[in-house]
């Protein structure tokens, strides 16, 4: 399924993350999923959060540099990297790049969502959610 994900731009010193995700959490944001990259100069926090363009909004009036793009989310179960190859293999097939990944635990127990940062989100959704 198609999701919304924030990018954060953060300078790479000390409690940056903790000032953007204590802005989040006195704004009452809920954060199902977080994910930081690094460069020697910034980081690219990005998160699914409950309220995608309320956290924009959030993030800009308190002067950080973020916006939306979409992602692709599959929950996997059983044995995770078994789904994982079947995944991989579909977007392979397909040609679609993966420019980046995370995961983090679902809702329910037992059961992960992975989230893909793809080139072409419209066609890897519609491949992948044959597969679930």
């Amino acid at each position: 399924m198609l999701v919304k994900q924030i990018s954060v731009f953060l300078e790479n010193s000390p409690g940056r993350l903790y000032s953007v995700t204590s802005t989040l959490a006195d704004n009452n944001v809920q954060i199902k999923a977080l994910m930081l990259a690094d460069t020697a100069d910034f980081g690219v926090l990005r998160l699914i959060v409950d309220e995608p363009e309320k956290t924009l909004k959030i993030l800009q009036e308190n002067g950080y540099a973020a916006r939306i793009n979409n992602a692709v989310a599959v929950e996997v179960s059983g044995s995770p990297f078994k789904k994982m190859q079947e995944i991989f293999k579909v977007l392979s097939e397909n040609d679609i790049n993966v420019e980046y990944m995370y995961a983090f635990s679902g809702d329910a127990p037992g059961k992960a969502m992975v989230v893909f940062r793809v080139d072409d989100e419209e066609r890897a959704a519609a491949y992948l959610e044959k597969l679930v």
